[in-house]
């Protein structure tokens, strides 16, 4: 049975948003039940998401625009700077406005135990949902995030942006918490003349494109967002321990650090990656026939 998978993203920051949608697009295991944005400028990342799924032929998948601010601190992500490319690419301009959480809730409430929310950006539109309805974690099959840093004196980004709204997420009784953090995604990367060698596939052409964008501050790309999606169609490619992770909401410097206590709880997190395996499988969807 396929995967019914929902996708959280906060695509057109870190290119590795976009890669990872067109992964989960192209993977025949994945039923894209769909898209929400969150952060600054989510419109335009809907349109992002939607430029990607139009390419992919997908069309059909709901796209809906989330919440835009953190729930107490400032964002420290009000744009998304790849969607100065979307004018090369067809895509929907208007989307649902103040109902991606209702999608949500309305999707996982008629699939119970069957829907993997996967979370690669802030967790807003997440813990809005856990607020609006406490009993959705437990009718979740699992959550996935690109969330975490366990073995760092500072904090990982997603998490920074809205350490409270990560906090709830992970207080959540969920049956499965699994997190991939910066432990493991910093050894999965390619620089960008290997990026444009090899994203040569229909579905990873306007994430090329999207990329140029992000090539200009940064010439590398790290794959933190597809390994998190990717460990759902195989886990082996990660090892994973068992136990609780909490968030530092202290208003210091360590705010939003998250902290891993191995044993008991229904969190995990990634400890270890192979890499090469990592490449095979993710490039194994855009093979050619």
């Amino acid at each position: 049975m396929p995967e019914k998978i929902l996708l959280d993203t906060d695509i057109g920051s870190d290119i590795d948003d976009a890669v990872c949608l067109a992964y989960l697009l192209a993977q025949p295991d994945c039923e894209l039940m769909g898209i929400t944005t969150v952060s600054g400028e989510s419109d335009q990342r809907a349109r992002m998401a939607s430029a990607q799924c139009i390419a992919a032929g997908r069309d059909d998948i709901p796209i809906y625009a989330g919440t835009a601010p953190a729930l107490i601190i400032n964002s420290r992500q009000r744009h998304a700077p790849q969607a100065t490319a979307l004018s090369r690419w067809p895509h929907k301009a208007d989307f649902p406005v103040g109902e991606a959480v209702a999608f949500m809730r309305r999707t996982i409430r008629a699939n119970p135990g069957e829907i993997t929310l996967v979370a690669i950006g802030p967790l807003t539109n997440l813990a809005l949902l856990f607020m609006v309805d406490p009993e959705i974690p437990s009718l979740l099959k699992q959550v996935v995030l690109m969330s975490g840093f366990f073995k760092a004196t500072h904090p990982e980004w997603n998490v920074l942006n809205d350490p409270h709204a990560s906090a709830i997420v992970y207080r959540a009784a969920t049956p499965v918490t699994r997190a991939i953090g910066l432990d493991v995604t910093r050894q999965v990367t390619m620089n960008a003349e290997q990026v444009r060698d090899r994203f040569d596939h229909p579905l990873l052409r306007p994430v090329l494109d999207f990329s140029e964008v992000w090539f200009e501050k940064q010439p590398l790309l790290t794959f933190h967002d597809p390994l998190a999606a990717v460990t759902i169609f195989d886990e082996s490619i990660c090892t994973f321990e068992r136990g609780t992770v909490t968030v530092n909401l202290s208003v210091d410097e360590d705010l939003g650090k998250t902290h891993w206590s191995a044993g008991e709880g229904n969190h995990e997190i990634a400890v270890a990656v192979q890499p090469e395996r990592f490449f095979e499988h993710f490039f194994g969807m855009f093979t050619q026939s």
